[in-house]
């Protein structure tokens, strides 16, 4: 399979409908992370370097160097999330015939699907940052382009949601307690700082445009 990097939209599209496991919902949740990253970054690119807003420039050029690497990070995580999602899939090929042979391909789909759970919570985790970013940018961002700005905070909070979701998912076939207990406990943390950062920059953004948000 073509990495997204060197896919065509359209070809994503037919690999994310096709009837192989992969790409799926992490894949989906992570592009779309992506693409929320780069609306800030449109609208920081309608800010920066304008005198209008020269008050905001350096913290509006910072922000966009961070948009843009998340962009990047989070297209990147569409192939990881495959690639993680490989490695299961490839244990149900493993020999099962002896005793030996099934505990060896029963610990190998654990260690694989605890693979596979870490990449979706990564999305999650930079899709926080981009609902942190959002604030600022809904403040001090070009006006006129703001609705993209909350465009990018709708498409960051359900890549957000979806990734946990996958994180929790997966949980439910990991024989680790401990394990269990520490992923669900960070999903769940995540889960409320998400809250309040959509919160805060869904105000930031509908302060700006005068339509609730």
């Amino acid at each position: 399979m073509k990495t997204v990097s060197e896919n065509t939209l359209e070809g994503f599209l037919d690999a994310l409908a096709s009837g192989e496991s992969t790409p799926g919902g992490g894949g989906a949740a992570a592009l779309t992370g992506s693409q929320a990253a780069a609306l800030l970054s449109m609208v920081l690119n309608f800010t920066v370097g304008r005198k209008k807003y020269a008050a905001v420039e350096a913290e509006m050029q910072a922000i966009l160097a961070r948009t843009e690497e998340l962009r990047a990070e989070l297209l990147a995580l569409v192939d990881r999330d495959a690639e993680a999602f490989g490695v299961v899939v490839a244990t149900y090929s493993m020999p099962k015939s002896t005793d030996e042979e099934k505990a060896a391909r029963r610990a190998a789909m654990q260690e694989g699907m605890k693979g596979a759970s870490q990449v979706p919570f990564v999305v999650a985790e930079k899709c926080l940052e981009l609902l942190r970013l959002a604030e600022p940018v809904g403040i001090n961002g070009n006006p006129t382009v703001v609705s993209d700005a909350a465009t990018s905070l709708y498409l960051a909070q359900s890549a957000l949601n979806s990734g946990l979701l996958n994180v929790e998912i997966n949980l439910k076939y990991i024989k680790d307690d401990a394990f269990n207990a520490e992923w669900a406990a960070k999903a769940a943390d995540l889960r409320a700082a998400a809250a309040d950062a959509y919160t805060t920059a869904a105000a930031a953004c509908s302060a700006t445009l005068g339509v609730a948000v």
